[in-house]
């Protein structure tokens, strides 16, 4: 076996190609310690999903002024068979909803369909308040935790039902600094 001795140039390229491996290597290994946000599902809304039987519910919550008062629910709701079906949703206190959906298509719950009331909701808004939703065709029921919103934000005021009390967000009290007091004598 012969051995040769190395030169300066071919030393030089080695350890080049080693350093660009090195720097490859560290810039892949960001992706291999880091959590991928793609692969994480997760509610990109306010509102909830479910799917129930050939019922998907997207975006589901209820829009109220406070947990005695009635709440509208939007969101959509597609139905994958080949049969009309109904979806009740019932809530608090016996109050109850129905949602008629055609079949293969989808009913979009928002201001340009009949409503969908809950005589009342059952939870003050920003809280999540069971409810039990059924698809009549199988009587399968599910109960799920749907957040109840106000008109806060100002996309859900027009869903705010008519004759509802929303009362004024509360405004924090000022600081005695702020007042222009002190602690300092």
């Amino acid at each position: 076996m012969r051995f040769t001795a190395m030169t300066r140039a071919q030393r030089a390229k080695l350890a080049l190609t080693a350093g660009a491996l090195g720097v490859g290597l560290l810039a892949s290994g960001c992706s291999a310690s880091n959590s991928q946000q793609t692969t994480a599902e997760y509610q990109q809304s306010d509102g909830i999903n479910a799917d129930l039987g050939p019922l998907e519910l997207r975006n589901m919550l209820i829009v109220s002024a406070g947990e005695d008062q009635p709440g509208r629910v939007i969101g959509a709701v597609y139905n994958s068979s080949s049969q009309d079906v109904k979806l009740t949703v019932n809530g608090a206190e016996g109050s109850q909803t129905e949602v008629p959906v055609k079949a293969n298509d989808y009913t979009l719950l928002n201001a340009s369909s009949d409503e969908a009331m809950l005589s009342t909701t059952g939870g003050i808004p920003g809280s999540l308040v069971d409810v039990k939703i059924t698809e009549d065709g199988t009587n399968v029921s599910n109960t799920v935790k749907v957040p109840v919103l106000d008109a806060t934000l100002p996309e859900y005021k027009e869903y705010l039902p008519a004759g509802s009390t929303q009362s004024p967000s509360p405004t924090p009290s000022p600081t005695a600094s702020e007042l222009g007091g002190g602690t300092g004598h």
